[in-house]
């Protein structure tokens, strides 16, 4: 089930949960994890995309790992809120996860990235060390979002 408001997710999850967070990029997928009341979110890890089928697998490891009750995937929207070639993408990568049988909810994750490199930079983090921990953070930021909307529905 792929979900694009906050209500129709919540409801595929009575129980609540444990949450996973996407970022998903060409050549990377950062991961984030949230616990199971749905306070607070946290950078995982990011996994470097080689083909689907072993993306998916490296993911259904860590979601089984953490017993993951659903995933939030940001969704890359224009400014305008049109679709744009790698918003596509993303719906495509939406549709091949939902064969896991997690429920997912697609959310707008516009400036997610620019937010977390901004606060790296404002952390005075180097370059390098941004590089690697952007993805996994950008995925936090996204899923952090969404569980304050669930939260407050």
């Amino acid at each position: 089930m792929i979900a694009d408001s906050a209500a129709a997710f919540r409801d595929a999850l009575p129980g609540g949960g444990r949450l996973a967070g996407l970022d998903v990029g060409s050549k990377t997928i950062g991961v984030a994890l949230c616990d199971g009341e749905w306070t607070f979110a946290s950078a995982a890890e990011t996994v470097k995309r080689t083909k689907f089928s072993k993306d998916l697998e490296a993911l259904k490891a860590i979601f089984t790992k953490q017993e993951i009750a659903g995933l939030v995937i940001g969704l890359p929207l224009n400014l305008d809120g049109s679709d744009s070639p790698q918003t596509q993408s993303v719906r495509a990568f939406a549709r091949n996860m939902d064969q896991t049988g997690l429920p997912i909810l697609l959310w707008d994750e516009r400036w997610s990235t620019q937010a977390v490199e901004r606060a790296m930079i404002d952390a005075d983090m180097t370059r390098k060390k941004r590089a690697e921990r952007v993805d996994a953070a950008a995925a936090a930021f996204i899923l952090q979002g969404a569980i304050d909307a669930l939260v407050g529905l």
